[in-house]
């Protein structure tokens, strides 16, 4: 990661599966010129890698925690991710 660029490795929990929260995430990423990925744990929560300028990975941070409609976070707990390196784009797994 350059020096403007960090990576973040996202756990959210609470009513994240059943509402298009990946779609959302994969949206919001996109608006945000992020890279990284989203995905279904089976645990119910979601899991997503966002990597890209500061200020946008800080902005995805906040709007984690609103989701889209039909959502009810009940966390958002982050990592920085320094060994981690996003794929280009943002993309849906599994």
């Amino acid at each position: 990661m350059t020096k403007d660029r960090r990576a973040a490795l996202v756990r959210i929990t609470g009513r994240v599966q059943g509402v298009c929260f990946r779609d959302w995430t994969r949206e919001e990423a996109k608006k945000l010129d992020l890279d990284g990925w989203v995905r279904n744990e089976s645990d119910g929560s979601v899991t997503a890698l966002i990597a890209g300028p500061d200020g946008a990975v800080s902005r995805m941070l906040e709007n984690f925690w609103k989701g889209p409609p039909g959502a009810s976070v009940a966390d958002v707990a982050s990592e920085v991710a320094s060994s981690v390196e996003a794929p280009a784009g943002f993309r849906i797994t599994r």
